[in-house]
């Protein structure tokens, strides 16, 4: 069934790319005049990236991946939606950047993507749409170098088992969980206001899954760090911090994990 489910998420992601380039969040004009979309996780974890290639992968529409060539890295970005692969590829011709993108479902991006990189890169929101983490690890120990570095930075499994479609919080869903999780409701992550229907199916992934994933692929994990504090004030009632990060009041769990691994 997970070909509907897909097919039903890039629908979806097509609808939502028209209300978040025009969303407050995403701020497409502050972007266009040179600020970068990449939040200090990311940054720190890679540093220096010039004169290097890397794989965006489920990049929305692109503004990261371009965020990564402004530093002069060599770039492909990867996304299951048309929309958002047209308006990354508009978007980085508008700005005489050289990124590339390629339009298709993640699990898949070994069919699209020949070459192989210095690293590879996903970030906020991404492994939720994946029933399955197995070969995700795989094809990115293919699309990397030997010794090319993989960084992922992602919302913490604790924050999924939350239903947040209510006015309170009800811990609703397993922290590992291999039944499917569909939601529909009002608005998106970007833009609460929103009239757009979200439609969409998507999966839970404990921690040791997604290490295990990695690690069986080949990959040697550098280091796993989890934060309380989020880049992004897109759950109910966060507090915002003096660094302009965001934390639940109590700080009882984390909403931030990373990443980093080698290719041996």
């Amino acid at each position: 069934m997970s070909k509907d489910h897909f097919e039903a998420n890039r629908e979806t992601w097509n609808e939502k790319v028209k209300v978040h380039s025009k969303s407050e969040m995403y701020d497409l004009e502050v972007f266009k005049n040179g600020k970068s979309s990449l939040m200090p996780y990311e940054l720190n974890a890679l540093g220096d990236v010039k004169g290097k290639s890397l794989l965006h992968l489920q990049c929305h529409f692109g503004q990261d991946t371009m965020s990564w060539s402004r530093m002069g890295a060599a770039c492909v970005g990867v996304d299951l939606s048309d929309e958002g692969i047209r308006l990354a590829t508009s978007l980085n011709d508008e700005l005489k950047l050289d990124a590339a993108f390629v339009c298709c479902n993640v699990l898949d991006t070994s069919k699209h993507v020949k070459e192989t990189f210095d690293i590879v890169y996903t970030s906020y929101g991404v492994i939720g749409w994946l029933p399955d983490l197995k070969p995700w690890g795989q094809m990115i120990a293919e699309k990397l170098k030997k010794g090319g570095t993989f960084y992922m930075v992602e919302f913490h499994p604790i924050v999924w088992m939350f239903d947040y479609l209510d006015d309170k919080l009800n811990m609703r869903y397993g922290y590992m969980q291999d039944e499917v999780i569909y939601e529909e409701y009002e608005g998106t992550y970007a833009d609460q206001g929103s009239k757009m229907i979200t439609k969409e199916y998507g999966w839970n992934h404990g921690l040791s899954e997604v290490i295990n994933a990695l690690i069986e692929a080949g990959l040697q994990i550098e280091y796993l760090n989890e934060h309380d504090e989020s880049p992004y004030n897109v759950l109910p009632e966060l507090v915002e911090t003096k660094s302009g990060n965001y934390v639940t009041k109590d700080k009882l769990y984390p909403l931030i994990f990373e990443i980093k691994a080698t290719k041996l």
